[in-house]
């Protein structure tokens, strides 16, 4: 996707998860000054996540448990969510080699002085302290993108 990304950005100050995430890149060079933060985990409990959710949706033929209506927004959303993984997602040793490579390849493209490297677990502090915002006092950590509640989102993203 090429284009003005100011345009795509206007009102707006940030980005997460998807879409922005495809362009990463394009937009850490549009936007010379804005600060990356890049999400880390555990490769095996990523995929187990991967493996709970995306793959579980999926059906024993790679059909969506969804009536036929729903099968090709399905399968639009599915590739959208699965980026440049592929059918690789299907195999966990290629699907955590190529998300430690996304890790690493980040690292080395983001300057540090603009990058966080956060693991969602260690909650406000960093991620305040990083962004140069007070961390919101009484305000629980959010969880909204654990498997459960992916679960529970997919079934609703299809209808909509």
């Amino acid at each position: 996707m090429g284009g003005d990304w100011s345009q795509v950005f206007a009102g707006y100050r940030a980005t997460v998860d998807f879409p922005g995430v495809t362009y990463w890149r394009e937009l850490a060079d549009a936007f010379p000054d804005a600060k990356v933060v890049l999400t880390v985990r555990d490769p095996q409990r990523w995929y187990a996540s991967v493996r709970e959710t995306f793959l579980s949706a999926m059906g024993p033929d790679d059909e969506p448990p969804f009536p036929a209506e729903e099968v090709a927004r399905f399968g639009r959303l599915m590739g959208k969510l699965m980026g440049d993984f592929g059918e690789r997602i299907r195999d966990e040793r290629a699907a955590i080699a190529e998300f430690d490579g996304h890790i690493e390849e980040v690292r080395r493209y983001v300057p540090s002085r603009r990058l966080l490297v956060y693991e969602v677990t260690e909650g406000w502090g960093p991620l305040c302290g990083f962004l140069g915002v007070e961390v919101p006092e009484g305000e629980p950590f959010p969880r909204l993108n654990d498997s459960e509640c992916f679960k529970d989102l997919i079934p609703r993203l299809i209808r909509e």
